[in-house]
C-alpha cells in the first residue's frame, strides 16, 4: 500500500533565463537529467556541479540551485525525476540480493553524480519521448522507469548507490553548521543563504553560530574572507584590484575598507611590510 501512494513524478525544465543561488527546499529526492546547460547546487556542507554530459541525484532538502547555458542561443534544458525515499526503500525490499553486493560506505553526501554512458543516454532519450507526448505519462510506467534506474545503477555503480541509501536523515545542528560554514569559506556567501542552508531561521543560526565559534557569522566570515585575501597578496603577489571580486566584492573600495578593519592598513600597505 506504501508503494501505491508514493509519490514519484517525471517532468521537464526549460529555461532561457537562468538562475543564480535560487532557494530550494527538494520535498523528494531528484533526478537531474542535464541536457544543456550547467548546475551548481550547493548544500550545507557541500556542492556540486553538473554538465551535460553527466547526470546528478539529490537528497532531499534545502539547497541553492544556480542555473547557467552554455551559450545565448541555447537555452537550459533538463529532465527531472522525482521521487519517494519509500520507493527506494521498496526496491531494496523487492531486491534482497544487491544488498549483500553493496560495499560498505563511508561517504554522506546529500547527491550522487555519474557519467553517462551509452545505456544512460537512451534511458535519458526514452524519458524524453515520453515527454513529448500529449498524453501524461502513467503512474504504473513512472514506477517502471525508475526501477529500471535504480536496478542499473545499483548493478554499475554499487557504492554510490548505498551512500544515498544510507544517508541520515538528521545530523546534529552544530555539525551542519560547522560544515556549512568550511566548506563555503571560499565562497561568496551571505550569512542568510547558510542558515537556510542549515534550515533555520537566520536568529537561530546567528545564535548557534555564536555558541560554537565564540564570534557573530559575519565578523567570523569577515576574518576569514580577509585571510584569504593576505594569503593572496603575500603568497601569490596579487594586486588588491585583481582579487576583490573574486572574494565577493562588488568594487575595490568595499574590498580596501573591509581589508583595513581586520589588518589596520591598506592592502597595498600590507604588502609592502610583507
Amino acid at each position: 500500500m506504501h508503494q501505491e501512494t508514493a509519490h514519484i513524478s517525471i517532468h521537464r525544465h526549460r529555461t532561457d533565463a537562468p538562475v543564480v543561488k535560487a532557494r530550494i527546499v527538494l520535498q523528494h529526492n531528484m533526478f537531474t537529467f542535464l541536457l544543456s546547460g550547467e548546475k551548481t547546487v550547493h548544500f550545507a556542507g557541500t556542492q556540486v556541479t553538473v554538465k551535460p554530459h553527466q547526470f546528478v541525484m539529490l537528497a532531499a532538502g534545502n539547497c541553492l540551485m544556480s542555473e547557467k547555458v552554455a551559450a545565448k542561443d541555447a537555452g537550459y534544458h533538463s529532465i527531472l525525476l522525482v521521487y519517494d525515499r519509500k520507493l527506494l526503500s521498496g526496491f531494496f525490499n523487492r531486491h534482497p540480493f544487491l544488498s549483500g553486493q553493496l560495499p560498505a560506505q563511508t561517504d554522506n553526501l546529500p547527491f550522487l553524480l555519474f557519467e553517462k554512458d551509452e545505456f544512460l543516454v537512451n534511458f535519458i532519450h526514452s524519458l524524453d519521448c515520453m515527454l513529448r507526448s500529449d498524453m501524461p505519462i502513467h503512474h504504473a510506467l513512472q514506477r517502471i522507469k525508475l526501477e529500471e534506474l535504480f536496478l542499473y545503477l545499483a548493478l554499475h555503480y554499487p557504492g554510490q548507490i548505498q551512500q544515498i541509501r544510507n544517508m541520515s536523515d538528521e545530523a546534529s545542528e552544530d555539525l551542519i553548521i560547522r560544515q556549512a560554514v568550511t566548506s563555503h569559506i571560499n565562497n561568496n556567501i551571505t550569512v542568510e543563504e547558510l542558515a537556510f542552508l542549515c534550515n533555520m531561521s537566520l536568529s537561530s543560526f546567528k545564535r548557534r553560530f555564536a555558541r560554537i565559534y565564540d564570534n557573530s557569522p559575519n565578523k567570523w566570515l569577515l576574518e576569514k574572507r580577509m585571510e584569504r585575501a593576505a594569503h593572496m597578496l603575500r603568497q601569490e603577489n596579487r594586486k588588491a584590484s585583481e582579487i576583490y571580486y573574486e572574494l565577493g566584492y562588488e568594487n575595490l573600495s568595499s574590498f580596501i575598507q573591509s581589508f583595513k578593519q581586520i589588518y589596520g592598513v591598506t592592502p597595498k600597505q600590507y604588502q609592502l611590510s610583507n
